[in-house]
């Protein structure tokens, strides 16, 4: 899952004269620093850093929407059907979601 906006690095990599941005993989960032030679991974701390300001992504917002009418739709059926298992349906479903949503190191 895409854990950061491609614009919210662009920014902060113009603000602090980075240049050159590219994207590895989802979350593994890449520019040139101030003056240097050689792209070097831009800090975990900023990337952090910038999740906290900035919240969510578009990607994450979407999945806990979709959690959430999973939800929804499990308790009334769980009620209508008087079954616990729709609700057993949606725990697993958002379990899967919050794993998901964790950051790798």
């Amino acid at each position: 899952m895409k854990h950061f906006s491609d614009e919210w690095v662009k920014e902060w990599c113009e603000e602090n004269g980075w240049t050159e941005l590219f994207i590895e993989r989802y979350s593994n960032y890449w520019a040139f620093p101030p003056g240097a030679v050689m792209p070097e991974p831009i800090p975990s701390k900023t990337l952090r850093s910038i999740k906290a300001k900035k919240g969510f992504c578009l990607q994450e917002k979407l999945w806990l929407t979709i959690a959430a009418i999973v939800t929804l739709i499990s308790v009334f059926l769980g009620f209508f059907l008087r079954s616990p298992m729709p609700l057993v349906f949606a725990f697993s479903f958002n379990a899967m979601v919050a794993v998901q949503l964790e950051i790798e190191e």
